[in-house]
């Protein structure tokens, strides 16, 4: 249920996150003794406290940041693949789990088995889950479908979820090469073209990107390319997995296509990190993936050197990154990747908009829409620490307190 509309804050330390304010010494854009105040959705004030005449009438809280943005989810999701994860843990690979019944298939089983209601519920609750950690908006990609019929399915339910104004803002992502139904395993080629030809001209009113998993035991660099070009002249924007578990050239594509992000980057070569630089494609960094798969990080000192923009994102899926935790992948990538506290936290909320296309927020500034958390620490680094606990205090969605 949405509470009741919040006119504003007050917080001895606000992050603006806007570059117009940040420099080598204040990289977040902090205020302190701030005050924000809302109308109509929007942020009609940021600033010093006593530059806000009605600034004591509001809530006084410890720090207010931007709501969080997850950039790459798999959220949409039913079922359970605990078994697999003990396999994972006790030493077996993906063909192991495979052989077994497991991994994507499993997944796109229980879709299959569960009605469009069931998939609705189950999205809804853990986006609520999501919200309560600071999570304002999420990326929701398909891909657990598979069959048109089901991807379909799967993306009526996040377009259903998107309209509760109770979730997050959902970004949908219509993840066209998943993997290839058990259906096609004989008929890869009829599988890709009836993808491109029958799903993605119906996907495209339920989803503002396509995605495809470009890797080795996935898919090529030209079957994603042909999926990724139809979608662009659909109007789809393009985002991309690449080199999880190797690099077979799908950097390259991802800056090729002008793709908003390329998602893993386990696996990338100095031609890639070239080619994303250049052609002004961010890197988002799955962290709870890699932790999950016992990999080694992406190569970040060159990443940024090249001055790619890294976002870091959630990955939350039902296998390799079973979590709803944005901020534990914001403190993996810190502990882990080696990413500053301040580059983990523009990474999940200015670069983290971007990356999705969205100019509206990841900021707090005149004009913005209000998304805002109120957390229950006194500084930003603690933010990066692995609580497992919810430290926010309050959230804010469109000016409304949902959390």
């Amino acid at each position: 249920m949405t509470l009741a509309m919040a006119p504003g804050f007050r917080s001895p330390r606000l992050l603006t996150f806007d570059p117009r304010i940040s420099d080598a010494d204040n990289p977040l854009g902090a205020i302190e003794n701030a005050c924000i105040a809302f109308e109509r959705g929007r942020i009609s004030f940021v600033g010093n406290q006593l530059d806000h005449p009605g600034s004591q009438l509001f809530p006084l809280v410890p720090l207010l940041t931007p709501g969080l943005i997850d950039a790459h989810t798999h959220a949409c999701w039913v079922g359970s693949r605990h078994d697999e994860y003990a396999i994972r843990m006790a030493g077996g690979d993906y063909r192991e789990i495979a052989a077994r019944g497991g991994g994507i298939v499993a997944s796109s089983r229980a879709l299959a088995a569960a009605t469009e209601d069931e998939i609705e519920r189950t999205l809804l609750h853990r986006l609520r889950r999501m919200l309560s950690l600071g999570v304002t908006t999420c990326e929701v990609k398909s891909g657990y479908g598979l069959l048109p019929e089901l991807e379909l399915k799967q993306l009526r339910a996040i377009a259903k979820v998107a309209t509760n104004r109770d979730a997050p803002s959902i970004v949908p992502t219509f993840l066209a090469l998943h993997s290839v139904p058990l259906e096609h395993q004989l008929d890869r080629d009829g599988y890709i073209s009836a993808v491109r030809d029958n799903t993605l001209p119906r996907a495209v009113a339920l989803a503002q990107f396509v995605d495809a998993y470009v890797d080795a035991n996935a898919f090529t660099v030209d079957e994603a390319r042909g999926i990724a070009s139809n979608a662009r002249a659909l109007g789809l924007g393009v985002r991309l997995h690449v080199g999880q578990f190797a690099d077979v050239g799908g950097a390259e594509l991802a800056a090729e296509l002008g793709a908003l992000s390329a998602d893993h980057l386990e696996h990338v070569s100095a031609r890639g990190i070239d080619a994303l630089a250049a052609a002004g494609t961010a890197a988002c960094l799955l962290p709870v993936a890699s932790f999950t798969l016992g990999q080694n990080p992406p190569p970040i000192a060159a990443l940024r050197e090249a001055g790619v923009a890294l976002v870091v994102a959630s990955d939350a899926n039902p296998g390799t990154a079973p979590t709803e935790s944005l901020p534990l992948a914001l403190a993996l990538a810190v502990r882990l990747y080696g990413l500053t506290p301040e580059e983990a936290l523009i990474g999940a909320t200015r670069n983290a908009a971007r990356c999705l296309g969205l100019h509206d927020r990841g900021m707090l500034q005149i004009g913005a829409r209000a998304d805002v958390v109120a957390w229950d620490v006194a500084h930003e680094y603690a933010l990066v620490q692995p609580w497992g606990t919810s430290k926010a205090r309050t959230v804010i969605v469109g000016g409304a307190r949902v959390a």
